[in-house]
C-alpha cells in the first residue's frame, strides 16, 4: 500500500470542501430520460469487483478482526515506568498500541535475553517478600456478564508465587483470575477465566508475584470466550453481510515479511519489526489464520508473496504450504500445524508496488522482470493451477520521473516500454508468466493534477507539486474517484491496442488497492463519501470486460468499532448494497438525454479523456440484468441537493410485478453511522409504486431498484 502521494494531496486540499456548494451549474432536462436496452448486454460482472485489501499496519488486523485483548503479549518491547500515552496513527482505526508497565520498582524487571521463551527477550521479575512485583497493562474493556478466557506461560525459582489480577475503578475493585502457588524451573502453561461483573471501560491486567527469588513470563493471552478461531464474532458477522468475493493480504508489509515466522503455535511465533511501517507485529495472524478468516466471512483468499527481501524459493514454499497435499514437504508442515486439508488458494500476487522507491528490497525495472519470471516459474512448478497477478503500474503523467517530465508529460506515446513503464514491460518481458496485472491508486478531494505545471517542475521536485488546490461542488467531489477509474480504463485500453494478444487471452486488470480519502477521519465515513464510492462502483461496473478484480483499502474501513462492539459505517453500507446486487449480473446499454459535461482539463491521472458516468447528468446510472435474468437492477446516484425526476424506458424486456427500492440517504452530507449511536445515514428497502417512467430520485441519495422483468 502506498499512501504518501495521497497524504500529500490531502494536505493541499484540507479545508476546501466544507464550504463548497452542493448544486451543479449545468442546466439539465426535465425529466432526465434513460433508455435501458437488454438487447445489448456486456460481459457479466465479476464476483471479485467488491473485494478488500488488508495488511499489517499497526493494529489494522488485530483491533477490528482479532479477538486478542492484550498488546505486545510476547514482550517485544522493554517494560518501563514511562506511562506516556501511545500515539495513534491518524486515519487508520484501532492503531493505538498499549504497553506493559511495572508493578513495583522498575529495577525489579530485567529482560532475559539469554533464555527467552520466544523472540529476543522475556521479562524476569525479581521478588521481594509480600510486596507484589510484576507488570501491568491498562485500557482493557469488558462487557458485563461476558465470559473471558486466557492463558499464561510462567516459570520461576523455588519460593516464587504468581498471580493474575484484574483491577478497575481506579484500583478500588479487583478480581484474582489465577493463583499459581508454586512455579517450576521450566515454562508451563496456566489457563484462567473470568465472567465480567460489570461493564468496565478501563481495566488493568496485572501479572504479579510474591515470595523469594524471581519468576519469568513467556507469553500471555486473553480473549472473549465467544471468539471464533481467534476472531471477533461481531465483526465477522458484519463482514459476512458484505459479499466481497475476496480479500487480499499484501501491501508494503510483505516486502520484509517472513511467513515462516507466522505459522505454528502462536505463542511460539516470534514478534518482529515491520520496517515498512515501523511497527511491531506479533505474527498471531499468519497464512493459516488469514485463510480461516476468509472462510469465516465467505470470501476467497488472495495472497501477495514477498518479492522484496524474499526469493522465489520462499514464495514457492508458501504456495506449497497453502495448497500442497499433506504428502508434500510444506503440506506436511501445514498438517503438523493442525491444518491437514489444503486451502486451494487460487490468486497469488508477486510483490507489492515494486516500482516504488519506498519498497524494501527494491530493484530496477529490468531486474524485477527477471525476478518476476523466476517467481512465476517456481510458484507454478509447485501448483500449476494458480492464477498469477503481476505488480504493474500503468503509464500516466503522474508517474514520469522528474528528469523526464519535460519530455513526456502530456506526450506519453514515446514512453511505452520505457524503464518506468512497469505494466508495458510486464507485457513485453514476462508474457506467459502472469494472468492479470495489478494497479493501485489513492486519491483525495480538493485537488487536480495540472499537466502544464508538471511539465515545468524542477527535476528534484515530486509529482505531488503538480497538484493544484481547487474548489469542488459536491457533485464534482463525488465524481472525482469515478474519473480516476475512467482514466485507468483508458490507460488499460491503450495497452490493449499496443498488445492485442491481451484481449483473446483475457488478461485482466486487478485494482489491488484503491481508496478515496474523502471521509471525515475524526467522525468516520460519511454520506458524502458514500456518494463518491457509489459513482466509483458504477464506473467500475461499466468496464466489466477487463476490470474483474478490485480490493479496497482497508477491508476494515467498512466498520466503525471499539473494543467491545461494532457496526457497518456508511462506506460499509454502500459496499453491502452493491456487493449484494451486482456480482454475476449482466450490464446492459444505457442511453439518455443528458450527457455528462466534457472534461475541463487535459487528460491526466485524475482527468479522463471522456468523463465518467452515464448520459443522465447530474444523476449517475448503471443498469444490469440479474444472474437469472429475472430482474433488472438499476443503480442511481443523486449527489445534488434537489430531487431529480427520472423517466426510464425499457427495451427488449417488460416489467411484471412491483419493483423494490434499496436506498441509502440521510439528513445531511455529514451523516455518519457510529457504534453505540443512532444511525444518521439510513439504509431502507421499500416497494415502489407508480411507473418507472416517472421516478423521483431523492437528494443526496444512493438507490438500487430491482424491477421484476420478462424478456
Amino acid at each position: 500500500m502506498h499512501i504518501r502521494n495521497a497524504i500529500l494531496a490531502l494536505s493541499l486540499g484540507a479545508g476546501v470542501l466544507a464550504a463548497a456548494p452542493v448544486a451543479s451549474a449545468q442546466t439539465t432536462p426535465t425529466p432526465i430520460e434513460a433508455t435501458l436496452d437488454a438487447a445489448h448486454p456486456a460481459t457479466p460482472v465479476s464476483d471479485y469487483v467488491f473485494g478488500m485489501f488488508i495488511e499489517h499496519i499497526g493494529k489494522t488486523m488485530y483491533g477490528p478482526l482479532w479477538a486478542e485483548m492484550l498488546d505486545d503479549r510476547k514482550f517485544y518491547f522493554p517494560i518501563t515506568d514511562n506511562t506516556a500515552a501511545p500515539v495513534s496513527r491518524r486515519g487508520f482505526p484501532g492503531m493505538t498500541m498499549r504497553h506493559w508497565h511495572p508493578v513495583g520498582p522498575q529495577a525489579s524487571i530485567v529482560m532475559d535475553t539469554a533464555k527467552p521463551f520466544v523472540g529476543q527477550q522475556s521479562p524476569e521479575i525479581t521478588l521481594d517478600g509480600t510486596t507484589p512485583h510484576g507488570i501491568q497493562q491498562s485500557g482493557l474493556a469488558l462487557v458485563q456478564g461476558k465470559a473471558y478466557t486466557g492463558h499464561i506461560w510462567l516459570r520461576g525459582t523455588a519460593g516464587s508465587k504468581a498471580q493474575i489480577v484484574l483491577t478497575w475503578s481506579n484500583g478500588s475493585q479487583s478480581r484474582t483470575l489465577l493463583t499459581v502457588p508454586a512455579l517450576s524451573s521450566a515454562y508451563a502453561r496456566y489457563a484462567f477465566h473470568l465472567t465480567a461483573p460489570a461493564n468496565i471501560s478501563d481495566a488493568t491486567f496485572q501479572v504479579v508475584g510474591t515470595g523469594k527469588g524471581s519468576f519469568h513470563i513467556g507469553a500471555v493471552s486473553m480473549m472473549p470466550s465467544d471468539n471464533i478461531d481467534g476472531f471477533r464474532p461481531d465483526t465477522i458477522a458484519l463482514l459476512r453481510q458484505i459479499h466481497s468475493g475476496f480479500w487480499r493480504f499484501g501491501g508494503n508489509y510483505t516486502s520484509n515479511y517472513s511467513w515462516y515466522d507466522a505459522i505454528g503455535d502462536r505463542d511460539h511465533r516470534p514478534s518482529d519489526w515491520d520496517f515498512a511501517w515501523n511497527q511491531m507485529q506479533t505474527n498471531d495472524i499468519g497464512p493459516d489464520e488469514f485463510a480461516e478468516f476468509c472462510k469465516l466471512i465467505g470470501v476467497v483468499p488472495y495472497i501477495s508473496v514477498n518479492a522484496g527481501l524474499g526469493d522465489a524459493h520462499s514464495a514457492a514454499q508458501e504456495v506449497q504450504y497453502m495448497n500442497g497435499a499433506a504428502t508434500t514437504p510444506m503440506g506436511a508442515l501445514r498438517a503438523k500445524n493442525g491444518h491437514p486439508a489444503p486451502y486451494h488458494i487460487r490468486y497469488w500476487n508477486i510483490g507489492n508496488e515494486p516500482w516504488g522507491e519506498w519498497q524494501i528490497g527494491r530493484t530496477d525495472l529490468k531486474y524485477f522482470m527477471i525476478k518476476h519470471n523466476d517467481f512465476a516459474k517456481a510458484m507454478r512448478q509447485v501448483d500449476p493451477s494458480i492464477t498469477l497477478i503481476a505488480s504493474g503500474e500503468m503509464l500516466e503523467d503522474g508517474q514520469v520521473p522528474g528528469a523526464l517530465r519535460t519530455k513526456y508529460v502530456g506526450n506519453l506515446a514515446g514512453a511505452y516500454n520505457s524503464d518506468f513503464d512497469w505494466t508495458g514491460r510486464f507485457l513485453k518481458d514476462c508474457w506467459g508468466n502472469f494472468d492479470g496485472i495489478a494497479e493501485h491508486w489513492y486519491a483525495n478531494p480538493g485537488v487536480r493534477y495540472n499537466v502544464e505545471k508538471a511539465k515545468n517542475l524542477p527535476a528534484d521536485k515530486p509529482n505531488n507539486d503538480a497538484y493544484d488546490k481547487i474548489q469542488q461542488t459536491t457533485l464534482e467531489y463525488a465524481r472525482y474517484p469515478a474519473n480516476i477509474v475512467r482514466s485507468k480504463a483508458e490507460e488499460w485500453e491503450g495497452y490493449q491496442q499496443r498488445f492485442p494478444a491481451m484481449v483473446p487471452k483475457k488478461t485482466f486488470l486487478s485494482i489491488d488497492e484503491y481508496a478515496y480519502f474523502g471521509g471525515n477521519f475524526r467522525r468516520g465515513s460519511d454520506l458524502k463519501q458514500a456518494l463518491a464510492y457509489s459513482m466509483l462502483f458504477n464506473e467500475m461496473l461499466r468496464h466489466s470486460d477487463f476490470m474483474t478484480m478490485a480490493a479496497h483499502t482497508m477491508g476494515t474501513s467498512t466498520l466503525d468499532f471499539n473494543q467491545t462492539s461494532s457496526t457497518l459505517n456508511t462506506l460499509g453500507l454502500v459496499f453491502k448494497m452493491f456487493s449484494n446486487n451486482f456480482p454475476g449480473s449482466t450490464p446492459i446499454a444505457v442511453t439518455g438525454n443528458s450527457p455528462q459535461p466534457a472534461p475541463q482539463y487535459p487528460p491526466a491521472p485524475d482527468q479522463p479523456r471522456v468523463s465518467s458516468g452515464s448520459p443522465t447528468y447530474p444523476l449517475d446510472l448503471f443498469a444490469a440484468l440479474s444472474p437469472d435474468h429475472k430482474f433488472l437492477v438499476v443503480s442511481v446516484v443523486n449527489a445534488t441537493d434537489k430531487p431529480q425526476p427520472l423517466a426510464l424506458q425499457l427495451s427488449a424486456m417488460h416489467i411484471h410485478g412491483a419493483p423494490t427500492l434499496l436506498q441509502l440517504t440521510g439528513s445531511s452530507l455529514d451523516a455518519v453511522d457510529r457504534v453505540g449511536q443512532a444511525p444518521q445515514a439510513t439504509l431502507r428497502q421499500s416497494t415502489v409504486s407508480g411507473s418507472p417512467n416517472a421516478l423521483t430520485i431523492a437528494p443526496i441519495s444512493i438507490n438500487i431498484y430491482r424491477f421484476p422483468i420478462s424478456m
